[in-house]
């Protein structure tokens, strides 16, 4: 039977200063001088029309990602977090990210942002190494990457987590270890660590650059991983990595199958009625402008379609066995409303396998299946 899961709220801002080579996510390069009350406006109206599906529950987190929401000014961002604040039940330790990258943001825009009830930040670093960062097309500089940390240590940010890509284009082994290294040198509580793929739809789907080989890119792999837990950075989901006590809330509702809602250009939303017994995904029109022209018109800004019965368990564990954690038994049931005999006999099978463990009634990967998620995943999709 479905019971209601945490609750998270997320907030998408389209707009970036270039669009990075490697990027698949709706972003727009912000060629003109940025819509910004409209846009929160915008969002503002978004939120009031989906307020009903969750009326009576609890917002546990919200995040603003992006494209890059640095570039809104802290005024944009304290107009918009004050009207949800007065649109929907916020808890009084609500986790608030945002996403930064370094050359948007300034000591005085930090904390505008922190005043305006940000208490997270995500900054974009990538790398290090200005060699790499060009061929990333990212607009900051080494020295720039640097300076974000103690930037945002000074606004008040004492939760903060940077972003760094492994696999790089001709990256070495000393390279990637180097900016691991760097990385932790700037004590953030939290650091996301993953390798670059080669989406469609972008620069760097269509023309290759050369990266690294299978071999040196496992080999990166084990040694930062190694380096990262040797400084007390625990890894808790696949490219996410914590102090005690600093994992991402908001993500962690994502991977345990928690309900959100989306506003803003291209988000998705989640929600769960206990009533009906079903789960509804939602998702808005990705771009911006066509987002900000049907405002109020909720059948032309985006759409919903409830998730078939049967995708439900692999939808369940594609999110939950990226977790270190794994999920109790019974979570299974309360998320997706199915017996846990559905996932029969491939559960059994990944088992025998040595992929999965069960542990006193918890589910999780092995270290091998966790090394090859994909291949444990693809044994459920039916």
């Amino acid at each position: 039977m479905l019971l209601i899961p945490p609750l998270s709220l997320y907030i998408h801002v389209p707009w970036c200063v270039r669009k990075c080579p490697y990027c698949d996510f709706n972003s727009h390069v912000a060629d003109h001088v940025l819509p910004e009350r409209e846009y929160v406006e915008t969002l503002l109206v978004d939120l009031e029309q989906q307020a009903s599906s969750v009326a009576g529950r609890r917002v546990e987190t919200i995040f603003i990602g992006g494209g890059t929401p640095s570039l809104f000014s802290p005024a944009a961002i304290h107009l918009l977090l004050d009207g949800i604040r007065s649109r929907l039940d916020i808890a009084a330790d609500t986790e608030i990210t945002m996403e930064a990258n370094p050359g948007t943001v300034e000591i005085g825009k930090f904390k505008g942002f922190r005043e305006a009830g940000v208490n997270r930040l995500s900054i974009g670093i990538q790398s290090f190494h200005e060699t790499h960062l060009k061929k990333l097309g990212r607009i900051h500089n080494d020295r720039e990457a640097r300076l974000v940390a103690e930037l945002a240590r000074e606004a008040g940010f004492d939760n903060f987590n940077l972003d760094l890509m492994f696999g790089l284009p001709d990256q070495t082994l000393d390279e990637a270890l180097k900016d691991v290294q760097t990385a932790i040198g700037l004590n953030p509580t939290h650091i996301s660590f993953y390798q670059l793929t080669l989406e469609p739809n972008t620069v760097f789907h269509k023309y290759p650059p050369r990266l690294p080989g299978d071999d040196r890119i496992w080999a990166i792999q084990q040694s930062c991983q190694a380096l990262l837990a040797d400084h007390g950075y625990y890894q808790y989901e696949v490219s996410a990595y914590a102090r005690e006590d600093f994992r991402c809330r908001h993500n962690l509702n994502y991977w345990r199958f928690g309900d959100y809602l989306g506003i803003g250009a291209g988000a998705h939303g989640k929600i769960t009625d206990t009533v009906g017994q079903t789960i509804t995904r939602t998702w808005k029109i990705k771009h911006p402008q066509h987002y900000l022209e049907f405002a109020g018109q909720p059948d032309r800004q985006g759409g919903r379609a409830m998730v078939p019965r049967d995708d439900l368990p692999f939808e369940f564990l594609m999110n939950h066995l990226r977790l270190r954690e794994g999920f109790a038994e019974p979570v299974f049931g309360e998320r997706t409303g199915l017996p846990m005999d559905v996932l029969e006999p491939e559960l059994s099978d990944c088992i025998d396998a040595e992929l999965v463990e069960r542990c006193d009634g918890v589910i999780r990967c092995t270290d091998t299946g966790w090394n090859f998620l994909d291949n444990v995943l693809q044994r459920f999709l039916r």
